[in-house]
């Protein structure tokens, strides 16, 4: 019996700029999104949206950057005295986050409204993390298209 490969993404360069379109029948993209890609696609391009699908890429990008963000705003405000910049930075960063961690799990094929299991303590959060990590569905699906990692 033959083993059947998935399809793999096409790279088309109109004016310069290379897009991956994914072939007919789906297929998940073959390369991750860049860390500035997935920063301006979560913080410039959809800051307040909650529809379609993000990759793993996408998703893991953009919580680094929190966390890095998290750690300069705690150490500047222990310099400081003051809780501003955390501050700051969660009410700046609280939608995004939201978005792209609903969007991911668009991509499993789960509603947003999963986010809420967090809530229960330890169980939610595996659940959570276990579906943030795992492969997104490999074709459209009722929330929107595969993902293709390149800028949204």
């Amino acid at each position: 019996m033959e083993e059947s490969t998935p399809p793999q993404p096409i790279a088309i360069t109109p004016g310069g700029q290379t897009v991956i379109q994914m072939p007919v029948g789906g297929g998940r993209p073959g390369a991750p999104m860049s860390f500035q890609d997935a920063l301006q696609t979560c913080f410039q391009n959809k800051y307040f949206d909650f529809s379609g699908r993000a990759s793993r890429s996408e998703y893991w990008w953009t919580y680094l950057a929190y966390a890095i963000g998290s750690f300069i705003a705690v150490t500047l405000d222990g310099i400081t005295g003051l809780g501003l910049f955390s501050l700051v930075l969660f009410f700046g960063g609280i939608l995004p986050l939201l978005g792209v961690s609903i969007r991911r799990l668009h991509d499993v094929d789960k509603s947003g409204w999963w986010l809420l299991i967090g809530i229960l303590p330890l169980i939610g959060s595996i659940l959570l993390l276990i579906w943030f990590i795992s492969d997104g569905e490999p074709m459209t699906n009722a929330y929107g298209t595969v993902p293709t990692n390149t800028l949204q």
